[in-house]
Formats: C-alpha cells, structure tokens, sequence
C-alpha cells in the first residue's frame, strides 16, 4: 500500500454510447443504445439519456426497446472505438511508462513511476490535466480515480461517475469501504455475494468485523483470504504494462437456432479460421483447441483437445474444432458456438504443418462445398445483424420514386458511416426493404437532413468513421498508423455486405 493517491485509474464514460453521440450531432442529449440488433442481441452500452429508462449493458436488447421504444439503436462500430482508445492510450503514456489496458475504455496508470506524482497535490493535478486532455482530444468525458491501490482507485472512479474525479488518501480506506456493500469489492459476484449474505453479511464492514478464519470457512483460503484483506483496503498489486494473454477465441450467436449438421460444420470451419487469423495477429500459437456450444435449451458445452505442440495453422485448428463437434450432440438446435485456442505460445510445431498438409485436399474439397452453402452468420456476440431501424429513423427520410431491378441487397448497418458523392459524408439511421435512411451530419457540425437511397446506389458507399475532434494545424485526429478512409471492398468484407449493382439516385 501507498503513502501517497499515485494509482489513477480513468473509466470512460458510456464509451461506446458517447463516441456515437460525439459523432452525431443529431443524438446529443439523446437516448442511445448500442448492441446487437438481432432477435438475440444484447445491449454493449446505453447512454446516460437512455439509462434513465432502465436500460443497462448485457440487457437483452428486446427489454431495452420494450423500456426505451424511442432510443436510437445503433451497431458498434469497433473501428471507431479503437481509434478513440489509442488517442486516449496515448495520453496515458503521457503521464507513465507504466499503463495497464483492462479494455479499450478503461485502464491503470503508475504516476510515481512516470514522476507525475508524489503527492496528493501533484496527483490531482495530473488527474485533473488528464481528463482536460482527454475532452480536448476526443470530445468525450472520462472519470478517474485516484487512491494508494488498484482497488482504491477503481471505486473512485465509479464513485467519480460522470464526468468527475473522487482522490481516496491513503489511511481512510477503512472508513470508506465499511458502509459500502459486499459487491464492491473485486472478485464477489451474484454467487458469493448471495453466499455472504446468507451468512449476515452485507457490507465490507462486515467481512473485516468476521475476520480471515470465518472467511475461509465459507469461501476457501485463497479467496476468504484475498477478501478479508480487501474488506481491510489492502490491495498491493502493481500496475503492470503488459498483460500476457491466456488464450484468443471468437463465437457467434444465430437469430435463428441452427439445425443443420452441415450447416454448424460450415460455422465452426469459419469460426476456425477468425481464430486463427486473431491468433497470428498476436504473433502467437496455441496447443489447445477449444469448442464452444450453446444448444437451444440454453445449456452450453464446451469441449477441448490438446495437440501435439502449439500451432497457428487455420487447417489444424479446423480439423480438431471439427472432431470436437462429433461428440457433441446438436438435434435439437445450436443457437452459439465458439472456436478459441489455449495454451499460447510464441513459436509452432514444424510437425504440425506436415498432419495439416496431409488433409489440405480434403480440406480443399470441403471449403468448396462450404463456399456454395454458406450464408451470411447471425448476430456476432453483442453486434447484431444491422438491419433493424434506430428510433432516430423512423420518423425521416423521403423515399426513391421506383425501385430499379437488384440482384442483391448491399448491407449497411445502422450507425455506421456512410458518404454520397453528392451530399458527403452521413451515417446509416435505418435499413431494410432494399432501402437505406441516411442522416447527413458529422462530428462538430449541426444536425443535418435524412435522405433515403435504394441500397444498391453507386454513389453511396460505407466510409472509415471520421475523427470526433477535428485535425488541428493539418495534423490528423487519428494515430498516424491509422488509415483515413476505407476502401470500397474492404468495405464490403468488414460490414458484410453481399454487393450490388444499378442505380437508383435519392431524392431529398
């Protein structure tokens, strides 16, 4: 523990929520609700506006409209959180070469480490420069928590929620947890916190009053132990700068529970390969495979198999996600399924390559046959399929004089950016029946005008989302990694669209 409040630690504010509405100047003050649009999606964000109505994350997206009809529900748009998250990285590194991520929103930082801050003087005023910083870089709000403890500073930040900053001084630690309830603290869920309640405790005074026997009499030594010091406010974590990933894994969630047996193969093939292309991003490899299915009962199975040595090859990765499904029974229906690796590694077994070369024909083969069946996949986990119309839309928008002849429908989710050769730059308020609602605005400029298209217009195309603050000086908003403008296919790869052809110009 600390003598001195030198452990920030800085929470964006409804982050995924507040970027949108940064974005578009038409929903500040506004209900949003961002999340997956599907019969089955889940809400990743609501803003303030819409908490209002009871709307929280990890709602099922149909309570949240039943709570909040009105609200504009909008697709993440992870390429834009992203963005934000490396400005806001950036300024963290600012203040130490110790910065601990937890999520693209949320992070720990060392201030003695970086000689930011010794004291609780200079502390606040490194918070205080930090959440300026960050309003002027990216418009949004941050809060932030200063305290001697990871765990300290982390309930200040909740505590500072919105837009605030809360400094806990070293010594009243005691003081402040006694009154606050048992779920406070790190580590107590729906299950633990219900177990210490059967047992007459409900606040952290209690846990500290019971003591470290009575604890891990009920909960196990390691974490009665790790409690009851927390309960006393003694967390002495450091803040580490690089986190070692355990394992990478991706899953889909369907509208519509699958039934097909050709059909999940088909699935967890492609999941296969998201993996694997996640895995060789992180310069890593894996020696577990792991198979994730959610049947139709809501009951989940997961199966796994341990290869030989750790590999990154998509073709190994699909064969043992493939032989764990065999013993997986799916007549009744699947309604997820996940694909991740465990076990990671920095290197591949060279023999491995050699059993993956011995299947490529059948490999080969079966792809083929998959390309000719493969539909587009449901709601990815907390994305949605995008069609579904925003609150926002539905009341706008003229529509096309005729609909010209389509061989496909392109997709254009709703929430992501959009621009026209002739009207600029906009976003997607709503999609559907082959007809795409546009609202023409961006980022600092006042509401603008709906417009409704035929889907398949040539001068309307998706576009990188723009910068929430403008360049200052010529210099661009985003990192300079970060390219401006996405092209017209990657484009199509990265929504999901399925192209399209003809013409078909809006009127206003």
């Amino acid at each position: 523990m600390r003598s001195a409040p030198t452990i920030l630690h800085l929470d964006m504010d409804a982050f995924f929520a507040a970027a949108e509405q940064a974005a578009k100047p038409s929903l500040r003050g506004k209900p949003v609700v961002v999340g997956g649009l599907g019969p089955r999606g889940v809400v990743s964000t609501a803003s303030y506006e819409a908490r209002r109505f009871g709307v929280h994350s990890a709602m099922p997206m149909a309570q949240a409209r039943r709570l909040a009809p009105n609200a504009a529900y909008l697709v993440p748009r992870f390429s834009l959180y992203r963005a934000v998250s490396e400005q806001v990285m950036e300024l963290l590194g600012r203040l130490s070469p110790l910065v601990e991520p937890l999520s693209l929103d949320e992070a720990f930082v060392d201030l003695e480490a970086g000689g930011s801050a010794a004291d609780t003087t200079s502390a606040l005023a490194a918070g205080e420069r930090l959440r300026r910083d960050i309003r002027a870089v990216t418009g949004l709000s941050g809060s932030v928590g200063l305290a001697g403890s990871k765990m300290l500073a982390k309930i200040g930040s909740e505590q500072a929620k919105p837009d605030g900053l809360v400094l806990i001084e070293p010594g009243t630690e005691r003081a402040l947890l006694g009154p606050m309830p048992v779920r406070t603290l790190p580590g107590v869920g729906p299950a633990t916190g219900d177990h210490l309640r059967r047992a007459g405790m409900t606040t952290v005074a209690d846990l500290a009053e019971a003591g470290e026997d009575e604890l891990v009499r009920l909960l196990g030594k390691a974490h009665g132990a790790s409690l009851y010091r927390m309960a006393l406010g003694r967390d002495d974590r450091a803040v580490v700068s690089e986190r070692d990933a355990k394992s990478v894994s991706v899953e889909d969630t369907f509208d519509v529970d699958l039934h097909d047996r050709v059909r999940v193969r088909t699935e967890v093939d492609r999941l296969a390969d998201r993996c694997v292309e996640r895995l060789r991003a992180a310069g890593r490899s894996g020696r577990t495979v792991v198979l994730k299915v959610r049947r139709y009962d809501f009951s989940t199975l997961t199966r796994s198999e341990t290869l030989r040595g750790p590999t990154d090859d998509p073709g190994v990765v699909r064969e043992a996600a493939g032989r764990l499904l065999e013993s997986v029974d799916t007549t009744g229906g699947v309604r997820l399924l996940g694909v991740g690796v465990t076990g990671l590694a920095d290197y591949t077994q060279e023999d491995l390559f050699a059993q993956a070369a011995a299947d490529e024909s059948a490999a080969a083969s079966r792809a083929s046959a998959d390309e000719r069946e493969r539909e587009p996949a449901g709601a990815e986990s907390a994305v949605g399929d995008g069609t579904a119309t925003s609150g926002a839309a539905r009341s706008g928008g003229g529509g096309p004089a005729e609909a010209p002849d389509a061989p496909a429908e392109r997709r254009f989710p709703a929430g992501h950016d959009v621009r026209h050769r002739e009207f600029g730059a906009g976003w997607v308020q709503g999609s559907g029946l082959r007809r795409v609602t546009v609202r023409f605005e961006e980022p600092g400029s006042p509401p603008g005008r709906v417009r409704t298209f035929w889907a398949d217009d040539p001068d309307l195309e998706l576009c990188e989302p723009l910068p929430l603050v403008p360049a200052v000086a010529g210099q661009s908003s985003w990192p300079a990694s970060r390219p401006k403008l996405r092209s017209a296919s990657r484009s199509d790869r990265e929504a999901g669209r399925s192209g399209g052809s003809g013409s078909g110009r809006a009127r206003p």
